[in-house]
């Protein structure tokens, strides 16, 4: 082992772990394991694994995880860039899994970047239902936004805010709450030295004192009859088994799910907890016997017993009976009803010239109508002043500042003429020249630091839209007016994943919408046959499209 475990930890550990504790350290001394997770909003695990270019081993807790061996490198093959996988370590695979989460649930990822349990919700959604994810840490949040761009993800919004401010946006809102809460990581010591290096003995309670504050405002999103998954990567029972009992004694309509015990998932650390109680949070061994022995039902994946990193798990079960807490029910969750959307239709429709525009359903949708520029940037996320009034005086003197109902047209002609593609479930929401579609009602985001508001479908530029490359990822060819797919195997994938130009001859653009009449414009790039951006065709030129910040960097 190349590290000291520091002595405080070794002790705890080994009041935890009794005779495992040797076979614990001894887990320091093997290579940790390394996974990755199938995009089934992109292609079928079956699917994936007839095409892998790396062999595959099966993850028993998640049907969609498999390990790598190591020296594989799965971030250097173009399926990575096309959104085909994410690479996560397996463990933390295991707390969506417990989850439970079904087409059509509304979810909340409460603490979620950098996005890898953000995309496996949205993959079990399957494109039905919608995601909240929210970072607290604003530069975490780009991470967070391009990764669930880059898997092909539409019905998500991504904020930057604090749990308390979302609970006053979407009280009892929520039937599925995932809390990944920050942590002192000691789960994480074998992957992560440096988690090992910022360790200190009191971190375990001062992160404890965080934790509890998120579980409190998640408990206010969650709706009657709701399920809460509470995790972390650290082996600290005050943070783990102790913050669910003291978070049960104070919430008496909640209840402990039982995991199990099983070959992978083992018991909570109850024991522990009963003999030493936790006076830091009014915890005493005896007098909460009750709360106490819940946590029994918790689970810990330990890196000795399995092949992945420390986590704990507990799944929490909101009581369907009402409760008096002053908070407001949800009983209108589509945002408005037919008469709103009828009149926000109807404000829109002439000037879209489509008399019956598919942006539209009949249960319910909502436009803000765009204005010179609304403090967003390209995600929705707030601008410096000062940027954003110069911006738009020279979008005013170029000219190519579109109105709302101008900048709805041009987008209804691109979609209408360019691409087959069923739109009717979102809202669609404007900032500045940007257009989104977004699975929640405008008004639910007001207020509140919005990264994404949804799907990105693109913006106004030289007074024409132009589709966002968000856009593109989250495409099936089908969807598409023009494809042409490109090959993984004899590098003119990864050098459109560069930023080259690209010679194609005119025979391999597909055309696949009656309203394409030729092979010139925008066509959907796919690398083998699945997308990963826009490209320009013109006389055999395939112009690249492909965003300057995502380009592949590797040689």
């Amino acid at each position: 082992m190349d590290f000291k475990l520091p002595t405080p930890f070794e002790a705890k550990m080994k009041s935890l772990l009794g005779d495992e504790f040797d076979p614990f350290k001894r887990s320091y001394d093997q290579i940790p394991h390394a996974g990755i997770r199938i995009n089934t909003l992109k292609i079928g695990v079956s699917d994936f694994t007839e095409i892998s270019p790396f062999e595959l081993e099966p993850i028993p807790w998640c049907k969609t995880g498999f390990y790598v061996k190591e020296g594989a490198r799965p971030g250097l093959h173009p399926y990575y860039h096309a959104g085909l996988y994410y690479i996560q370590e397996p463990s933390a695979m295991a707390p969506v899994e417990l989850l439970g989460v079904e087409p059509g649930d509304r979810v909340l990822d409460l603490c979620a970047a950098p996005g890898g349990k953000s995309t496996q919700i949205a993959a079990k959604l399957c494109g039905s239902g919608h995601l909240v994810s929210n970072d607290l840490h604003p530069d975490r949040t780009k991470a967070l936004a391009k990764n669930l761009e880059m898997y092909g993800v539409r019905n998500a919004v991504v904020l930057n805010e604090s749990p308390e401010r979302i609970a006053e946006a979407f009280p009892r809102y929520f039937n599925k709450i995932l809390i990944d809460a920050p942590c002192s990581g000691e789960g994480m010591f074998r992957k992560d030295e440096d988690m090992l290096k910022y360790w200190e003995e009191a971190s375990p309670l001062k992160y404890a004192a965080m934790q509890k504050e998120i579980l409190a405002s998640a408990a206010k999103m969650l709706s009657a009859g709701g399920t809460m998954v509470y995790s972390t990567c650290t082996f600290s029972p005050e943070e783990n088994e102790g913050i669910i009992a003291a978070f049960l004694k104070d919430h008496s309509e909640f209840s402990v799910v039982p995991i199990g015990d099983s070959e992978w998932f083992s018991p909570g650390e109850a024991a522990w907890l009963e003999k030493h109680g936790l006076p830091e949070w009014g915890l005493n061994g005896r007098e909460d016997a009750a709360f106490i022995a819940q946590t029994a039902g918790t689970g810990r994946l330990w890196p000795h017993r399995v092949k992945g990193e420390g986590h704990f798990m507990a799944v929490l079960r909101k009581s369907e009976r009402p409760e008096e807490d002053g908070l407001p029910y949800e009983t209108d969750l589509s945002g408005g009803g037919a008469e709103r959307t009828a009149e926000a239709y109807a404000a829109i429709a002439p000037a879209a010239g489509k008399p019956k525009s598919k942006l539209f359903r009949a249960e319910g949708g909502r436009l803000k109508k765009g204005k010179g520029d609304s403090g967003m940037n390209r995600h929705g996320g707030r601008n410096d002043r000062a940027a954003r009034e110069g911006g738009r005086r020279d979008r005013t003197l170029r000219g190519d500042n579109l109105s709302g109902s101008e900048l709805l047209g041009a987008f209804h002609e691109f979609m209408d003429g360019q691409l087959h593609l069923d739109i009717t479930g979102g809202y669609p929401v404007l900032y500045g020249q940007n257009i989104y579609l977004s699975p929640v009602p405008e008004e639910r985001l007001k207020g509140l630091k919005t990264v994404r508001a949804g799907w990105y479908m693109g913006q106004a530029k030289n007074g024409r839209f132009v589709p966002g490359h968000p856009l593109a990822t989250a495409l099936r060819p089908e969807e598409a007016g023009r494809v042409i797919s490109l090959s993984s195997k004899d590098g003119e994938a990864v050098r459109y994943l560069k930023g080259e130009t690209l010679e194609i001859p005119e025979e391999r653009v597909r055309l696949g919408n009656e309203s394409v009449t030729g092979t010139k414009g925008f066509v959907l790039v796919c690398i083998d046959g699945y997308a990963a951006g826009w490209g320009k065709w013109q006389s055999g030129l395939l112009k690249n499209e492909y965003p300057a910040g995502w380009r592949w960097t590797s040689v």
